[in-house]
Order: structure tokens, then C-alpha cells, then sequence
């Protein structure tokens, strides 16, 4: 995020109205709620993540244990044991829909 200064960018009438508002200080003018990317979505991390945790439950039911999968992986026995039980979750959901 850069400063801009609002003289610079913005009309004149639309400067003289915010400044009934506010004067001389920062202001945050957040993008729109369509135009914002969800958590991870701009640098490929959730799609690296979901590919993991695919590959942690495909292991699972492979016969890898939950204590190999900690090695593996290095996660916690919770983080597992939520990887596993969210994607059975989302497997049965998909199987009962249409």
C-alpha cells in the first residue's frame, strides 16, 4: 500500500468534500468486495495447500499412519488428524450431491 496524495488524484469537488470530514491525516480506502482475492489465492499458496492435504489423505487411506504422516509432513497430530477428518467431511458431501 503507497501514499497518495489526494490532491493529486482526486476532483476537486470530491477533495473539498472529504476534507469537511477529515484534514491532513491518512486515510485507508479499502477495494471492493468483489475485486478482493481470498487468502492465498493471488500466490498459489492455497492451491499448494490443498494439494498437500490431498496428499496427506490419500496416504491416510493408503495405510500411512497418522505418526508417519506427522514425520512426513511435519504437522501436528492435530493438523492432521483436522486434514483427514475435513476431507472425508468434503468427500462425503460430494458423493451425496447430485
Amino acid at each position: 500500500m503507497s501514499y497518495k496524495n489526494g490532491k493529486d488524484i482526486l476532483p476537486a469537488h470530491l477533495l473539498q468534500e472529504l476534507q469537511k470530514y477529515i484534514q491532513g491525516e491518512i486515510i485507508y480506502v479499502p477495494k471492493k468486495e468483489k475485486k478482493r482475492a481470498g487468502w492465498g489465492e493471488n500466490n498459489g499458496t492455497r492451491l499448494i495447500i490443498e494439494r498437500r492435504n490431498r496428499e496427506i489423505f490419500r496416504l491416510y487411506q493408503n495405510g500411512s499412519s497418522v505418526m508417519e504422516l506427522i514425520r512426513t509432513f511435519h504437522l501436528s497430530e492435530d493438523s492432521i488428524r483436522k486434514i483427514i477428518g475435513k476431507t472425508r467431511e468434503r468427500l462425503k458431501q460430494a458423493a451425496a450431491t447430485p
